[in-house]
């Protein structure tokens, strides 16, 4: 059983660990610009790759994902028999931190790269259908925005038919629940967008001088 405090100090160190900024941190230390300011002023992983480049872009995209497992890696450690809501409370804080960072005034991304840290780390085959579903919408569309909320709308419906364990399967079932509602509330202009025939599709760069732009990515 999992004592009151551990429990807190996983959940808040997982939180804090999702909510370290670094697409922002990498566009001043490598670029010397604030992603914040340019493109979409995300800091997630698509804007930091379409303003700054496919280095800076791969280093926040694996950096972002990894903050989503770090805190379960710690507890699977600490915890090895910790409870399935334990263990997705403890994930869902950093998905949480990234897209409420106390660092960016309670500012952030997207989570998506998170959420998937954070699945790798809860069920690898629960993330692999999403990872394979973001994979074939991107590539049919090559909208990076269509490609996330697909896959987080799989979300909910993938537990039943990956998990071994019939004891994750309902907790599952609501974190995808949980996830999908929090990706489509912060894709909220992205879906304006695709609706209106506007939203920029992968690949299209955007200078790391030049003024906002003012879209999503």
């Amino acid at each position: 059983m999992i004592s009151h405090i551990l429990m807190l100090v996983l959940l808040v160190g997982s939180y804090l660990v999702g909510s370290l900024p670094f697409g922002v941190w990498i566009g001043l230390s490598l670029k010397k610009v604030d992603i914040r300011t340019l493109g979409s002023k995300n800091i997630g992983t698509t804007n930091v790759l379409r303003v700054l480049g496919p280095g800076p872009g791969g280093i926040v995209c694996f950096l972002d994902t990894a903050k989503g497992a770090v805190a379960l890696v710690a507890a699977h450690f600490l915890v090895p028999h910790a409870h399935p809501p334990v263990l997705i409370a403890i994930g869902l804080a950093a998905v949480l931190g990234h897209s409420f960072s106390p660092f960016l005034r309670f500012q952030g991304g997207k989570g998506v790269a998170t959420s998937l840290g954070m699945l790798f780390a809860l069920s690898w085959q629960v993330a692999l259908v999403g990872l394979i579903a973001w994979l074939i919408v991107l590539a049919a569309t090559r909208y990076v925005s269509l490609a996330s909320l697909v896959a987080a709308f799989t979300l909910p419906f993938t537990p039943p038919l990956c998990l071994a364990r019939s004891d994750m399967e309902p907790w599952m079932l609501a974190l995808g629940i949980l996830v999908a509602v929090l990706v489509a509330v912060k894709h909220r202009g992205n879906i304006d967008r695709l609706l209106n025939g506007t939203e920029p599709k992968i690949g299209q760069r955007v200078s790391a001088t030049s003024p906002p732009e003012g879209v999503s990515s």
